[in-house]
Formats: C-alpha cells, sequence, structure tokens
C-alpha cells in the first residue's frame, strides 16, 4: 500500500506502511501541493492528509491519485496510527475501488 503522508502528519507514521512515504523524507516538506498532487499521481501514491486542499484538487483534476482525508482535530501520532490501522481494510479498499477519489476517515 503506496501511502503519501503529508507535512501536517508525523514522518514516524510510515514505519507502519510498507511501501509509504512522507514528504519530509522525500525533500518535498516545502513542495506546493499541486506538485506533490503530480509526484503522488506519477508514482502511484495514495495521499494522507489533514487538510481539505488535495480534497479540493480531487474535484478539479478527477483521480488518482486518491485521497485519504483524516478528520480529526489535533491529536497524538498514535492516535492517527490505531486511526488508519483500525480502518486498514476500508483503506485497503478505497485504494483499489475506480469510482471514488476521496475516503473521509474520522
Amino acid at each position: 500500500m503506496k501511502l503519501l503522508f503529508d507535512q501536517n502528519l508525523s514522518p514516524k507514521l510510515v514505519d507502519s506502511f510498507n511501501d509509504s512515504r512522507h514528504l519530509q523524507d522525500l525533500g518535498m516538506d516545502s513542495t506546493d501541493d499541486l506538485n506533490i498532487w503530480k509526484f503522488a499521481k506519477k508514482e502511484g501514491f495514495t495521499i494522507v492528509t489533514k487538510d481539505s486542499d488535495f480534497n479540493n484538487l480531487v474535484s478539479y483534476f478527477g483521480f488518482p491519485p486518491k485521497v485519504i482525508w483524516l478528520r480529526r482535530g489535533n491529536c497524538s501520532t498514535k492516535v492517527i496510527s490505531e486511526l488508519l490501522n483500525k480502518n486498514f481494510q476500508t483503506i485497503k479498499n478505497f485504494i483499489s475501488d475506480h469510482d471514488n477519489g476521496i475516503l473521509s476517515i474520522s
């Protein structure tokens, strides 16, 4: 599962998901959303974020890449990791689904 974690999430999250990366690890922590979008599309990543900016790009450009929007306020990395693990099968199904570009998890 190739997840690309946005800057607003901890780089530690990549440890729990094979083939995943964080923008910071790629030297893209200052890159604008559109170029991150293009990178994710080219490299086959699903973007994981806590903000709505990438959802707007899905609405404008369609998908891929797909976006997992974590609808949680301030919370620990542990809470986010548990949320992602709890929804692992849902995320897996979403990535293989050809009809939806945004998965909202709260």
